[in-house]
């Protein structure tokens, strides 16, 4: 039989079958011998995800036992926290989030917590690496009332993504954001306390998720979603709504292949003297040439530097 992975917890995995019944599912024994060489080989933490559609077989009490996982056409992964006991410094396992996506929905806010446009590039990044469409969000827009979020929105727009302001105790935003959602799977992500679950709850009533509020001391929010769930909605409108994050780092991109997913950079990086210019300190670089001539934004090109030095930190041991 055929299911789709909605949510994982420990090692109960929860599958919609082909006529939407909820069944609890175990892995197949294989699946822990697969696990153990691909943690020690490829270093990868998860081997079913939400978003997967797997085969399964029935247990005589109803629960489930998932046989095979079908291909993927994407998944979204990021850098796992340092384990204790890695081998050697550095080392950094691939913790995938989920699969099958439409829409990467990058949710940020103006204030509480503070707009960090730095944040969303590495989920630009991430969204760009894995060829999955990327919306930014920017909430909370009654909350500055200079419009500083403005020139960002400008930015993002200008470089050609879909970029939705919005603000839920205004209403403005909201239907728009809806209609981009509409009959796609969709990863809700963003940092904490940036208004995700307020979102959802402003376009799906329904879902009635839990409002988590921003810590005053360290102006960051506290976690209210404390895994990824994947919830239909209507129709064949899918959200996953997930675990905000504190901090954000691609997995498995190396430095050479960086400027690929900055998408304006694209015009340039086939002029660049070297096929292998990491777009820092080579000479005859189209792409630092694009920056002074202010043909590329200078806050993106930083934000790329900062990747960049994250990348060579990593591969440095």
């Amino acid at each position: 039989m055929k299911g789709l992975v909605y949510k994982i917890e420990s090692k109960d995995y929860y599958i919609l079958d082909e006529n939407k019944n909820s069944i609890r599912c175990s892995l197949r024994g294989k699946f822990q011998k697969e696990f153990n060489l691909k943690k020690n080989k490829l270093f990868e933490v998860d081997l079913v995800v939400v978003g997967d559609f797997v085969e399964f077989t029935l247990n005589h009490d109803g629960s489930g036992v998932i046989e095979s996982i079908y291909e993927r056409k994407n998944f979204i992964s990021r850098k796992a926290p340092r384990i204790k006991g890695a081998s050697f410094r550095g080392e950094r396992l691939e913790q995938k989030i989920a699969s099958n996506v439409d829409n990467i929905i990058i949710v940020s806010s103006t204030q509480n917590p503070q707009f960090n446009n730095k944040t969303i590039d590495r989920f630009l990044v991430i969204g760009e690496s894995s060829n999955v469409n990327c919306v930014i969000v920017i909430n909370k827009i009654d909350l500055d009332k200079e419009n500083n979020f403005k020139s960002f929105s400008d930015l993002y727009k200008k470089i050609g993504y879909s970029v939705i302001e919005t603000s839920v105790n205004e209403k403005i935003g909201i239907q728009e954001l809806k209609n981009i959602l509409s009959n796609k799977i969709n990863l809700i992500w963003g940092q904490s306390g940036v208004g995700k679950s307020s979102l959802l709850n402003a376009m799906f009533p329904i879902l009635n998720l839990k409002i988590g509020d921003v810590s005053q001391k360290t102006s960051k929010g506290k976690h209210t979603t404390v895994t990824s769930i994947l919830k239909k909605i209507e129709n064949e409108t899918y959200v996953i709504d997930t675990p905000g994050v504190r901090e954000i780092e691609p997995y498995g991109i190396t430095k050479e292949d960086l400027g690929h997913y900055f998408i304006e950079f694209k015009d340039f990086i086939n002029e660049c003297k070297f096929n292998t210019c990491t777009h820092f300190h080579e000479p005859d670089c189209a792409v630092r040439k694009a920056v002074e001539e202010n043909r590329i934004s200078l806050e993106r090109y930083k934000s790329y530097l900062n990747i960049l030095e994250t990348i060579e930190d990593d591969m440095n041991f």
